[in-house]
């Protein structure tokens, strides 16, 4: 059955690309074998609009086009279904592919591995992946957020959203109205940059705080978007990228490796324990939180109250 629908849609994507006017139902329907051994003319309409929407997901553009006595004919023009010449280079191509992963655990993954594909067939050169044979490591930007899909379809088509969002130090979530502008990751979490209505001011959302669905708003953005660069300093700045000054910290000994590949200085303290100096951001106290027992700030004072604060509204939930 599959080899037989198969065989139908190339029938019909023929016959509407070797056409040079539209043709109507009537007129494929005595061109294609499938068609006229439908049982009726229901049969054959109902099965007609599914190929038809098939071809368009598959990236035929079939246009419709009504005539002088009213009558609807279809065709594919070749014009309309060519492919400019791609020039993506290795490090391009490797980029998309990396891209592409991100859908890996998410609905559209068919879609992104078809979109790959289809540049493949039409000349985009094969990225050599240094990681898939030689190596157990392999780059992956995970998706395990249910909000990541329509917070992506929402900053892709403008709209604004509502959705619950819980703080590190907060023991219940709050309502937030937001007008998104992009989703960045960074250091395996996704994070959303946009506009927060109800605060008047530019936010950034960590996804895994938000609970419960993400709800889409009618209505346009109140404020203007930013340009892509301006965005990503801001997520950068907001999950601690961007350092102001130095921390003091101690760490237990053989734990927190991500910690000391950032640190300025480590000098041990004995007793299985070691002092290190790193780069002081924002956010730098949510992420030293989840170090939990083996990490302990010494200065500065508000980078230790925050901390405190943190672990405290961690134990009452």
């Amino acid at each position: 059955m599959a080899i037989a629908k198969a065989e139908r849609l190339m029938n019909l994507a023929l016959c509407l690309l070797g056409t040079r006017r539209p043709l109507s139902k009537r007129e494929l329907r005595g061109s294609i074998e499938a068609y006229l051994e439908a049982g009726s003319d229901d049969a054959f309409n109902r099965m007609f609009e599914r190929d038809k929407d098939d071809l368009r997901e598959l990236g035929l553009v079939i246009e419709t086009v009504e005539n002088l006595d009213g009558d609807t004919g279809y065709l594919a023009r070749r014009d309309s279904n060519r492919l400019p010449p791609i020039t993506l280079d290795a490090e391009e191509a490797a980029a998309l592919g990396l891209a592409a992963k991100v859908w890996q655990q998410a609905r559209l993954a068919g879609a992104a591995s078809g979109a790959l594909q289809k540049l493949r067939a039409a000349g985009m050169p094969e990225a050599e992946d240094a990681y898939e044979v030689h190596s157990a490591l392999e780059p992956r930007i995970p998706v395990h957020e249910a909000a990541f899909e329509p917070l992506m379809l929402a900053c892709r088509d403008r709209r604004p959203v509502t959705f619950d969002y819980r703080k590190a130090n907060a023991a219940r979530p709050e309502q937030r109205q937001v007008e998104p502008w992009t989703l960045e990751c960074w250091r395996g979490h996704w994070y959303l940059a946009g506009w927060d209505r109800d605060r008047g001011a530019e936010r950034v959302f960590r996804l895994s705080r938000i609970a419960g669905k993400v709800r889409s708003r009618a209505g346009a953005f109140t404020a203007e978007v930013p340009d892509v660069v301006t965005v990503r300093e801001t997520v950068e700045s907001w999950a601690g990228e961007t350092a102001t000054r130095t921390a003091l910290i101690r760490l237990r000994a053989d734990s927190g490796y991500p910690l000391r590949a950032r640190a300025i200085s480590v000098r041990e303290l004995g007793n299985g324990w070691e002092e290190l100096e790193i780069p002081y951001g924002h956010g730098l106290d949510a992420w030293l939180v989840e170090f939990g027992p083996d990490v302990v700030v010494q200065e500065p004072a508000d980078l230790r109250a925050d901390v405190v604060d943190r672990l405290r509204a961690v134990a009452k939930d």
